[in-house]
């Protein structure tokens, strides 16, 4: 069985895949890199969810934003694969599905992403270049990077 991409605006997400997603956020971004930061930004509503499940599960997730919402270009944020599944690689299928959401939904070739600095590599094989400095967001080293 294979994973099986969504991607929905926010007011067409159920209730359970909300809260799947949220929980998956919560378990990543705060549980597992310990860091206390308010995951509920307020860019919920303005952004596509992608997310792709497995077994009746939500097993990675990502927000899809137009141009001018988090950077000038479009973006990709809170990209995430639950921890039981990373051994299946599933990381490169959300990008390539991101991307190719990027392109369908807004038309958009350049992308700009806030990536965590450990992660620079797996974001270059995704056609990504570092073009900041690194900065702190949350006590968690991030870079800026483009995608043209």
């Amino acid at each position: 069985m294979e994973i099986q991409w969504t991607i929905k605006s926010f007011e067409y997400l159920s209730v359970g895949e909300l809260y799947d997603m949220l929980r998956l956020r919560s378990e990543i971004f705060v549980l597992e890199q310990n860091c206390v930061y308010l995951d509920l930004d307020g860019k919920d509503k303005l952004a596509l969810h992608l997310f792709g499940e497995f077994e009746d599960k939500i097993v990675a997730y990502s927000r899809l934003f137009k141009p001018g919402i988090s950077f000038e270009n479009a973006s990709i944020g809170r990209v995430v694969v639950d921890a039981n599944y990373r051994d299946r690689k599933w990381g490169h299928d959300l990008m390539r599905e991101a991307i190719a959401g990027i392109k369908n939904h807004f038309g958009e070739s350049k992308i700009t992403i806030g990536a965590q600095l450990y992660l620079k590599k797996f974001y270059e094989s995704h056609g990504f270049v570092q073009t900041s400095e690194m900065y702190l967001e949350d006590d968690i080293p991030h870079i800026e990077m483009k995608r043209e």
